[in-house]
């Protein structure tokens, strides 16, 4: 009898299968996605005759990377390698776009990145069961709601003029709809699942015409309802939005009811109308969106230089550096997307796009996979939110509908959105790791 003498590797880049293991996929594509955020710096050092010292928050990213990386591998080792290599290809670019566009606000943003990669292991580091999610949806919920309504008495504005959306403790703000949006979709997810059956059975008939059960139903609109109440007391009609599609679209998940969609879609027609007639802002937005020629160099000053942008950038863009996308207001922030179109053209922004559906497509491909009602609500929820999120401000930047006054997530500049796009991030990657 032969004895094999031959060691047995005690590390292997390859699993069960004979493909490569999910932490090799991961490293390799966080390599790419670094060699992508170094080439870009290495232009705008180029482009600036900077010095090579510029180059500190490709490091700062660089050790979010290998920190979220290291603490996946150990504590998550079934996750989807390509949702955090995504996030973090998004965030290093937005970094590099902030750098760009607002150099004053790029050490905010690094802090941000920092902070929200601390946030996202320390929920690695929790039971990854998110019984404490769901156990605990109205506290979460109650809580955001508090904080979101202190803005209304001690809220402040970074800028100095315009909507206190923000709660400031010194040079540090934080924006409270960005973590009610979070606990909002956590809290539908939960009320949902326990409530999916009797949302479906439990109809009131009138005629031929069948309502669902307000028994059952009244809890979710209440909740909602404060959201909406408040965001439309701050004049935050974009988040506002944002909240009425999630619960619009969750709610058509998880019952299948396509009257929900339809009288959904009714109630924010009937909305919109009425805000129109009763808010300056959206009538001014409105306006713009129908005809920005109108007044190019006043109210509509934004939207027609983002227009130019995109045109001048062409299919292959002006270059790293090159363009002028400084011209737009707020250009770090609400206008990223046309950033990326002027100086990357249609294949930057295709890139983008393209990034975003994959990071969309995998979460809704989790909650279709997930064995349980909460998890599968909770990870389409996020995709919904991703999604949603996403076509309202690159609408709003192309002008195919009116300006929402959001963030693309990842790359527009805030730290609260940055923090919980991470978080987000996080309960997908719990989620994958069950499969």
């Amino acid at each position: 009898m032969t004895i094999d003498t031959t060691p047995t590797p005690r590390f292997s880049t390859l699993d069960d299968t004979g493909d490569l293991s999910v932490a090799m996929r991961e490293r390799l594509l966080l390599i790419i996605a670094g060699a992508f955020v170094l080439v870009i710096y290495s232009a705008l050092i180029l482009t600036r005759g900077a010095s090579i010292l510029n180059l500190w928050p490709l490091l700062v990213w660089a050790g979010c990377v290998i920190a979220g990386h290291l603490t996946l591998e150990r504590r998550l080792p079934r996750r989807d390698p390509l949702l955090f290599p995504l996030a973090m290809l998004l965030s290093g670019w937005g970094i590099a776009l902030i750098d760009r566009l607002a150099p004053p606000f790029m050490i905010r943003q690094a802090v941000w990145l920092i902070v929200s990669t601390s946030v996202l292991i320390g929920l690695l580091l929790m039971p990854h069961h998110l019984r404490w999610l769901s156990r605990y949806r109205y506290l979460w919920l109650i809580g955001g709601l508090a904080l979101l309504a202190a803005t209304i008495l001690f809220g402040r504005n970074p800028a100095g003029s315009g909507p206190h959306l923000w709660l400031g403790l010194g040079e540090i703000y934080f924006q409270p709809s960005e973590l009610l949006k979070m606990a909002l979709i956590a809290f539908l997810a939960s009320y949902l699942a326990d409530n999916r059956d009797l949302l479906e059975t439990q109809e009131l008939r009138v005629g031929r015409l069948r309502l669902p059960s307000l028994r059952y139903l009244a809890p979710l609109i209440g909740m909602w309802t404060i959201c909406a109440l408040i965001l439309v007391w701050q004049r935050d009609l974009g988040m506002a939005t944002l909240y009425f599609m999630i619960f619009l679209a969750m709610l058509y998940v998880a019952t299948g009811r396509s009257y929900y969609v339809y009288g959904g879609l009714a109630l924010l027609l009937i909305a919109s109308v009425v805000s129109y007639g009763l808010f300056d802002v959206v009538r001014q937005r409105v306006d713009i969106w129908l005809n920005p020629w109108a007044d190019p160099d006043n109210s509509a000053f934004q939207i027609v230089q983002s227009l130019m942008a995109f045109a001048s950038g062409g299919v292959f863009g002006q270059g790293i550096g090159q363009g002028s996308p400084t011209y737009i207001p707020v250009v770090h922030s609400d206008f990223v997307f046309a950033a990326i179109g002027e100086e990357w053209g249609v294949l930057g922004a295709l890139t983008v796009i393209g990034c975003f559906a994959i990071l969309i497509v995998r979460a809704l491909r989790l909650a279709v996979s997930q064995p349980r009602a909460f998890r599968a609500l909770l990870a389409a929820g996020i995709g919904i939110t991703f999604a949603t999120q996403t076509l309202l401000i690159m609408g709003g930047t192309i002008k195919v509908i009116p300006l929402t006054g959001i963030t693309l997530p990842f790359l527009s500049y805030g730290g609260s959105s940055l923090l919980v796009n991470f978080i987000m991030l996080g309960f997908l990657l719990i989620l994958s790791d069950s499969q």
